[in-house]
C-alpha cells in the first residue's frame, strides 16, 4: 500500500481526495490536515510516501511545508497541488525538493497515476521547466527569494551540483582546494535551507528532471 498525507484547507477537498485515493485499492490516506504548521509537525512522525500538499495555507504553505520535511526525511515524497500556474512557486517548488507539482483541474485518474509515479520515485517535473530554473540560477535574473543569498560563486557551485559532479570534481573546474567547495556546498545547503548531501543530491535530480 502507498501511505498518503492530505494538506489543504478546505475539508471537503481533502474528503474527495481521501475518498478518490482509498478508492484506488493501492493507496492509503494515514493522515490529514489544513494546516501548514501542523502538517509540518505530523508528516515526519507519520513517515507516508507521498505528502500531497495544498501550495496555498492560510498559515503558511506547501512548499514550504514539503522542505521542512524533506529536511527531516527526504524519503518523503512532495506533490504540489494549486489552483494556479504560476512560474515563481514552481521555482520554489523545484528548490523544495518536491517530485511533482499538479493542478487542481487534474483528472481524478490522472492524481492517482501522479501518486503511483511519485512513490515509485519518479519525477513528474517537466523536463523543459526544470531547464529554465537552471537557466535562472547561471543567469541569476529574477533571483527567488532563496537564491538572492546566494554569492556568484556559490550559485556556480549549486549549477555543479545539479549536474551530478563531485566536490573533487567541481574542485578541479573551479581550481579551487576539495576543502573550499566542501565549504562552499555547506554554505549552500544552509542557505537554502536543507541539511545534508544526499538533498543537494535530491534537488540536483529535481532541477535537472533526470533520475527515474
Amino acid at each position: 500500500m502507498i501511505r498518503v498525507f492530505l494538506l489543504d484547507d478546505h475539508e471537503v477537498v481533502r474528503r474527495g481526495l481521501a475518498d478518490l485515493l482509498t478508492n484506488s485499492g493501492d493507496i492509503e490516506v494515514v493522515g490529514e490536515s489544513g494546516s501548514a504548521q501542523e502538517a509540518a509537525r505530523r508528516i515526519p512522525a507519520l513517515r507516508p510516501d507521498v505528502a500531497i500538499l495544498d501550495a496555498r495555507l492560510p498559515d503558511g504553505n506547501g512548499i514550504d511545508v514539503c522542505r521542512d520535511v524533506r529536511a527531516v526525511d527526504s524519503s518523503i515524497k512532495g506533490l504540489i497541488l494549486t489552483s494556479y500556474e504560476d512560474d515563481e512557486a514552481l521555482f520554489a517548488a523545484i528548490m523544495a525538493g518536491a517530485a511533482g507539482y499538479v493542478l487542481k483541474q487534474i483528472r481524478g485518474t490522472d492524481l492517482v497515476d501522479a501518486v503511483r509515479r511519485v512513490a515509485a520515485g519518479q519525477s513528474l517535473l517537466d523536463p523543459a521547466i526544470t531547464t529554465r530554473v537552471l537557466e535562472r540560477i547561471r543567469s541569476g535574473v529574477e533571483q527567488p527569494r532563496e537564491l538572492k543569498t546566494l554569492t556568484e560563486q556559490e550559485r556556480r557551485i549549486l549549477e555543479y551540483v545539479a549536474e551530478g559532479l563531485t566536490n573533487r570534481e567541481i574542485a578541479g573546474k573551479m581550481f579551487l582546494a576539495e576543502k573550499t567547495v566542501k565549504n562552499y556546498v555547506s554554505s549552500v545547503l544552509a542557505k537554502l535551507g536543507l541539511e545534508r548531501r544526499t538533498q543537494a543530491a535530491v534537488l540536483a535530480t529535481r532541477l535537472l528532471g533526470k533520475g527515474h
